[in-house]
């Protein structure tokens, strides 16, 4: 490998063409300046300059040997760009969810990202379970789950409560058993559908629910996308369990009912990241605006 101050040295002397000027500029003798480039061309084994008294001239080699040097000097400065791209107002930030969550969470990332136009927010509403896997193989940076994972592989932070919600149509009638109206409506199925409608069952307290069997629980749609879970249940088909967060949104709540259990079926959110990671200082931001959205 070729000196990098002898590069250096041969830069600014092409670059000032004279050996003199060059010792100024590096602050060194002229001896140490010819000194360097004999030491270069030995190294490189060719002639980087041919000299003529008080002047000289760059050789074939000594232009590779430049332009190479340059190059470098290029790239070095690039590198140190880059690695100096931790600011808090820009870069790309891969955050995964549920779909109940994005669907509260995402307009007020997009509000930050209105703000700082150079900060990026990839979000994806994914079932949880698929969001540990992405962390670990590093698709996303970080995610928000509800259930805490192994704290060998993940820095886990409790971020909020939501209350879960049976949703069935406005015009059903509760006076009937509670098993036998969810049996006769069929679930409108969405990715994490299972995962709420079995911690409903197993917190909610209703002896009914606690021994409902999953299986006899007909399907009566299914819809990923968070926003259009309700539409169908309005139009008085099916029933579904969400978090309350995503009912807050649905501008036709006159058109449901929420079934209000004996005990409060609540979720624990937790944002995590991989194990011992550090994440860039944008994090920070867009952190406090995560935090922000359940206070």
């Amino acid at each position: 490998m070729l000196n990098p101050v002898w590069l250096k040295t041969f830069v600014t002397l092409i670059e000032t063409g004279h050996f003199t000027k060059t010792a100024e500029k590096l602050f060194m003798t002229q001896p140490g300046v010819s000194q360097h480039i004999a030491k270069l061309e030995q190294a490189s084994k060719h002639l980087l300059i041919k000299r003529d008294k008080k002047s000289f001239v760059i050789t074939e080699q000594g232009q590779l040997v430049y332009d190479y040097a340059k190059n470098l000097a290029a790239a070095e400065s690039s590198l140190l760009e880059r690695l100096s791209f931790d600011a808090p107002d820009k870069g790309v930030c891969a955050i995964a969810c549920s779909g109940a969550v994005a669907l509260l969470l995402y307009p007020k990332l997009l509000d930050l990202q209105q703000q700082y136009n150079q900060l990026i927010i990839k979000l994806t509403a994914v079932p949880y379970q698929q969001i540990l896997t992405h962390i670990q193989q590093g698709v996303i940076d970080q995610g928000i789950v509800t259930n805490i994972p192994s704290k060998h592989l993940f820095d886990v932070t409790e971020l909020a409560k939501e209350e879960l919600c049976l949703v069935i149509p406005k015009n059903t009638d509760l006076e009937v058993n509670i098993k036998d109206i969810l049996i006769k409506l069929g679930l409108i199925a969405h990715p994490d559908a299972g995962h709420y409608l079995s911690l409903y069952c197993a917190q909610s307290e209703e002896p009914s629910l606690q021994q409902l069997n999953f299986a006899d629980i007909p399907e009566a749609g299914f819809i990923n996308q968070i926003s259009q879970i309700l539409h169908p249940i309005a139009k008085g088909i099916g029933f579904t369990v969400l978090p309350k967060s995503a009912l807050d949104s649905y501008g036709e709540l006159h058109k449901i009912k929420i079934v209000k259990p004996q005990k409060p079926v609540i979720e624990t959110l937790y944002l995590v990241k991989k194990k011992n990671r550090s994440l860039p200082a944008r994090f920070t931001v867009v952190n406090s605006v995560i935090e922000y959205t359940w206070q």
